[in-house]
């Protein structure tokens, strides 16, 4: 069942974050938590002492390319647990009209958009995710400056409505059950796009990602794009 959250009062400071961020740092938090934790240079959301030591947990809402190198620089000596909200359900608000769905839908293969950040990393033991399903509320107001293909609105505030379901990538292996299944021994992107039923740039994404950390092996090049096989 999903956790609604419109009844659920934030306890732990929030400094100047927006609510999505600060609902999921407060669904994620357990006593004797820590929160904005300072660690060398870098200020760590959640601070959890557990019996296998230090867990940090970083709520990340945006690119994960502004997070790089924090985790280049501290995952040798932490566990490190990204959290990342991938919503499946967008309602628009702006002022004047009735509220509606967008049409826009995330799924699990969401995740690679950012992952393109840190392919590298995916294979660092030290390094998980739990991937978040939500259903969310985006506040918007009117911006005369913003172009009319936009609509002249911009979203001032992304509100958490609800949790559906986590899952947790523990490793790299987790990350591959994301594959479809069917594929020929030596398959393009075309090929991931057809089975898996996502567009041809998260298809892209992904064997980037999957070759970024040797688990996709390039084997040559076709029309319809480049040849993988798997590692």
């Amino acid at each position: 069942m999903p956790t609604d959250m419109s009844s659920q009062n934030p306890i732990i400071g929030t400094l100047n974050e927006g609510d999505l961020h600060s609902s999921l740092k407060n669904h994620f938090s357990l006593p004797n938590d820590k929160f904005e934790f300072p660690i060398e240079s870098y200020v760590i959301d959640i601070y959890r002492s557990t019996n296998e030591g230090v867990l940090l947990i970083e709520i990340q809402t945006s690119s994960f390319a502004s997070m790089r190198k924090k985790l280049t620089n501290l995952l040798d000596d932490y566990r490190i647990r990204v959290v990342f909200p991938i919503a499946k359900e967008i309602v628009l608000v702006k002022p004047g009209h009735k509220e509606r769905k967008s049409p826009k839908k995330e799924t699990m293969y969401s995740i690679f958009q950012e992952l393109v950040s840190i392919p590298d990393l995916l294979t660092h033991e030290n390094l998980s995710f739990d991937l978040v399903e939500v259903s969310v509320k985006k506040i918007k107001e009117y911006d005369p400056q913003i172009r009319r293909r936009r609509g002249g609105y911009r979203t001032v505030e992304t509100v958490l409505s609800s949790i559906h379901a986590i899952r947790h990538f523990a490793e790299i292996s987790d990350f591959m059950q994301l594959i479809p299944t069917g594929l020929p021994p030596v398959f393009t992107t075309a090929d991931i796009s057809k089975k898996a039923g996502i567009t041809r740039t998260e298809a892209q994404q992904m064997a980037y990602c999957f070759r970024q950390a040797g688990t996709f092996l390039q084997v040559g090049n076709s029309k319809v794009g480049k040849e993988y096989e798997m590692a």
